[in-house]
């Protein structure tokens, strides 16, 4: 798995004009699923977010985590995250998960964040969003299960 993770003052995702999703202080998170990622890849993925500390603390150092400022997450599925672009110029994409995997594996990691206690909003798999956000920082982390 693949995560883009930008800390934002806010955030939020529509679909045809309504919204579906929406933060405000937190993260957005693209998240690629790869074909060959499993619930162990989730649970890794979730303890990383939740105990990332990049909220400042009073001394103006990051120091803090999500749950500690009391912050949200807005999840998105980003398939595009697996894009090969070796060769030419339009992207292969068959590294990411099929939906029949992938779309398990999105609603796990966001189910294990809200049991955890992180509010969680996210878009809809598959779907045309439109995704705005306010990159706080701007500060922005990869996290790729493959390089654990």
């Amino acid at each position: 798995m693949k995560a883009v993770i930008q800390r934002v003052t806010e955030a939020q995702v529509q679909i045809e004009g309504k919204v579906v999703g929406k933060i405000d202080q937190g993260f957005m998170i693209l998240l690629g699923i790869h074909a060959k990622d499993t619930k162990e890849d989730v649970d890794y993925l979730v303890r990383k977010i939740s105990k990332l500390r990049v909220f400042e603390d009073d001394q103006g150092k990051m120091n803090l985590s999500l749950q500690e400022i009391g912050g949200s997450i807005l999840s998105i599925s980003q398939f595009t995250l697996y894009a090969d672009t070796k060769k030419g110029n339009r992207p292969s994409f068959i590294e990411a998960a099929r939906p029949e995997t992938a779309i398990s594996l999105y609603e796990m990691f966001n189910k294990q964040l809200k049991e955890i206690g992180i509010p969680t909003e996210t878009g809809e798999f598959g779907a045309d969003m439109k995704v705005t956000l306010t990159n706080d920082g701007p500060v922005t982390i990869i996290i790729d299960t493959n390089d654990k």
